[in-house]
């Protein structure tokens, strides 16, 4: 099996570390092709063995399985490129959440799908989106999370909930991050302990929680309250951030949401013209 990739930027390397590192596929397996010819020769470099595409539809032309790793604005001319080189056996995976599969399916004649990973697959965690294009099969959608299963858990969703759905799973990590680097600094500002310190303290904390609440059998609010006693220190600082943050998620939100809509409505005027 060959596993293509059109971009190679932060994520579309992070697919390709994390597939090779997990032993998902070998470097042998890997077609690659970049707007920047340097960017792919790196991950050559670092991955002997991975063969450098000269042209995107050559990419599509060898593989089995194609990983589409480009900014929203950039598909149509990518489509363009590839349309003629994709054939029916082909699985065509977009990792970008605004290009829709009805937008894929009117362009290509291959099978497609929507996979939104996260950059915690580097780390062989966290979840991956699956939605699929009507032409796939079920052998299709097994071979994909497959794949994926080996960096990360494949969830099926739906493909209306896939923007609040990535929010949670992709947007979240820096989201988190940034949490803990206010509260690192803060900590650091009022006390004096050490950045690094307060750091290593944070991040045990954070791996800790997680395996909590996928491992142990916790729910968010179980895990308040069995850490929360009563008139107690968590207490007071969650009934703090209860009152302070109250309206901050909606927002965040609203925000995240808006930003797609104008993403979408900016690829569906491109596929329209």
């Amino acid at each position: 099996m060959k596993v293509g990739f059109i971009g190679t930027g932060s994520m579309g390397t992070t697919l390709i570390d994390a597939l090779i590192q997990s032993g998902a596929v070998s470097p042998e397996q890997v077609i690659a092709s970049n707007r920047t010819r340097d960017k792919v020769q790196f991950l050559a470099s670092q991955h002997p063995g991975l063969q450098v595409s000269p042209s995107n539809a050559e990419t599509v032309r060898l593989s089995d399985i194609v990983f589409l790793c480009v900014k929203p604005l950039e598909f149509k001319t990518v489509l363009e490129e590839i349309q003629h080189a994709a054939h029916p056996d082909l699985i065509l995976v977009s990792i970008t959440s605004p290009v829709l599969l009805e937008h894929l399916e009117r362009k290509l004649p291959c099978k497609v799908a929507k996979i939104i990973p996260s950059i915690t697959s580097y780390v062989r965690s966290g979840a991956s989106l699956c939605m699929y294009g009507s032409r796939i099969q079920r052998e299709d959608r097994e071979l994909l999370e497959r794949l994926m299963s080996s960096i990360s858990q494949p969830l099926r969703i739906d493909e209306k909930y896939t923007r609040i759905s990535s929010d949670l799973s992709s947007c979240g990590p820096a989201f988190i991050a940034f949490f803990l680097q206010r509260w690192i600094d803060a900590a650091a500002e009022a006390t004096g302990i050490g950045r690094d310190e307060a750091s290593r303290l944070a991040s045990e904390m954070l791996l800790g929680t997680g395996k909590l609440l996928t491992e142990g059998g916790f729910t968010p609010e179980q895990l308040q309250q069995r850490v929360a006693v009563p008139g107690g220190i968590t207490a007071e600082a969650l009934r703090l951030m209860n009152e302070e943050l109250a309206d901050m998620f909606h927002q965040l939100i609203q925000v995240t949401h808006a930003k797609y809509e104008e993403d979408l409505e900016k690829v569906q005027s491109q596929f329209a013209g």
